[in-house]
């Protein structure tokens, strides 16, 4: 099974670091190298190192790429300027999710997308069915890699790296370095993104420039005890933080109303895909909706077991759940019937684990911050 799974540019360079691995979203990918905890915590105090180079690009380009973006997402294009990206969703006609992903505008005339790895033929597919304007689209993801580097020193770490002026770039906002700006290599866009509810930076670079990115990050970040960091913990850092993932959280029989990215979703912009569906969700209400919580009780919560109210009704399913590191105690992420007795923060659940209802409280992400 092993060697029917993709392998990214850094593949090597896991293994011999000794991490665990295996397959996510078609590729082989590291879990974990020192344990999830311990790299867990290292983003939360200092830094970790991650590769992400399983995710997808995909380059909109020409007169028509702006056009058919607003087509395409819910989020306004319109808003987005060279040097700024924003994260959207694409909706079918019902209004379900087919990914969540971020738009890079490098200038009028081209955008990068990024998604999600296990969605990248899907999401492809869909883009060109969906493309009446014609834009220029271009899958790159096999010849673009994506290192994240993410916690408290990240930035700092980085700026140490080049003379551009990563320490000035605002959430949401990159630049492009060109011509051996970062470290030497012919391209890099550093983005000031990521997916742990920490400071950090996503750096994009080509595939045959992964490796020894990779070595000179980890070399520079050994003072500041900079760590590799595998899927475990980026998984329970962004469940801590109470984002999102496609496939748990999100998928085409969810919408982003249900699930509280209606921010995302403008439609004063103009005609986009799903738009009436969602203005009817809107007006109407969604069916459910999705809540964090906390476990007062002893267990975790895994995806896909029923929450409860105190009769033992059941009232909706974890979709994502884990132990978190920093408060030491369960939490998860699920879909409860939209009811302020379930929704509103304070309010007490119960999931279901083998048979008996174990108590927990609804709480607003992120988790790990007071």
């Amino acid at each position: 099974m092993t060697d029917q799974l993709k392998k990214t540019p850094l593949h090597d360079t896991h293994v011999a670091l000794g991490a665990r691995m295996m397959g996510f979203g078609g590729y082989d990918m590291p879990v974990q190298y020192s344990g999830i905890i311990d790299e867990h915590m290292a983003v939360r105090e200092r830094a970790g190192l991650f590769d992400v180079s399983h995710m997808g690009e995909v380059m909109v380009r020409g007169p028509k790429a702006f056009d058919f973006l607003q087509h395409l997402v819910t989020n306004d294009v319109s808003k987005l300027y060279d040097g700024r990206a924003l994260y959207t969703v694409m909706c079918n006609e019902a209004g379900g999710v087919v990914d969540d992903l971020l738009v890079y505008r490098v200038h009028s005339e081209e955008y990068m997308l990024v998604i999600n790895a296990a969605n990248r033929e899907k999401d492809v597919e869909w883009m060109r069915t969906h493309n009446p304007m014609d834009a220029e689209l271009a899958d790159l993801s096999d010849e673009i890699a994506l290192l994240a580097i993410q916690g408290p020193e990240a930035i700092e770490l980085v700026q140490s790296l080049t003379d551009e002026p990563v320490s000035d770039l605002k959430f949401y906002h990159f630049l492009e370095a060109r011509e051996g700006g970062f470290q030497g290599v012919d391209w890099a866009l550093l983005s000031r993104t990521g997916y742990t509810g920490e400071p950090g930076l996503e750096v994009y670079c080509k595939a045959s420039d992964a490796p020894e990115l990779w070595e000179r990050l980890l070399d520079a970040g050994e003072d500041r005890g900079l760590l590799p960091c595998g899927l475990g913990a980026r998984d329970t850092l962004r469940l801590e933080a109470g984002l999102c993932l496609y496939g748990n959280d999100l998928d085409e029989e969810t919408n982003p109303l249900a699930a509280g990215l209606g921010w995302l979703i403008k439609l004063d912009k103009g005609p986009f895909i799903g738009k009436e569906a969602l203005a009817e969700i809107k007006e109407q209400g969604p069916a459910e909706k999705l809540v964090g919580f906390v476990m007062n009780e002893r267990g975790i919560p895994r995806t896909g077991y029923a929450l409860q109210n105190a009769s033992e009704k059941i009232i909706g399913r974890v979709t994502s759940g884990s132990q978190s590191p920093v408060l030491e105690a369960g939490i998860g992420l699920g879909y409860v019937q939209n009811d302020a007795a379930y929704t509103a923060p304070g309010a007490t659940v119960h999931v279901s684990m083998r048979g008996r209802p174990r108590k927990a409280t609804v709480t607003k992400p992120p988790f790990h911050k007071k």
